[in-house]
């Protein structure tokens, strides 16, 4: 992988359901590309366009017929559990918005808020640090 990487390139190479099925199963740990295809039940054309497109991206490597998250596929890992993360707690996310758009409410409250709706500790932090950012902006 000479080029350099696009978020653009990240994201279209997982962005169907049997490409991010693939990426999923890798990362779940080092499999060999057969097991994929036959696990999935994807064609060879399947099979093969995604994860080139996977492996274009910087996301996989294969080595020995065996495939294998990068590092920057190890973050991107991360990154999903975390939106999927988020998609479980759209409600509690959406109320949210709504408590949140009321402006007369004081920063202690909002946070005491998100901590009550969303149990997640990484989306309770990325939250809270919004808040703080919006209260810099005013």
């Amino acid at each position: 992988m000479s080029e350099l990487v696009s978020e653009l390139a990240v994201i279209n190479a997982i962005a169907d359901e049997k490409s991010l099925s693939i990426f999923n199963s890798i990362a779940k740990g080092t499999v060999e590309g057969r097991k994929i295809q036959q696990t999935l039940g994807l064609s060879r054309k399947q099979y093969y366009s995604r994860t080139e497109r996977l492996i274009k991206a910087g996301l996989i490597s294969r080595r020995k017929g065996r495939f294998s998250l990068t590092a920057l596929g190890i973050i991107s890992y991360h990154i999903e559990l975390q939106l999927e993360s988020a998609i479980k707690n759209y409600w509690n996310l959406k109320a949210i918005d709504s408590i949140q758009d009321l402006h007369k409410m004081d920063k202690d409250e909002r946070i005491k808020i998100i901590k009550r709706l969303v149990t997640d500790k990484m989306i309770q932090s990325i939250l809270e640090t919004s808040i703080e950012y919006y209260e810099v902006q005013k």
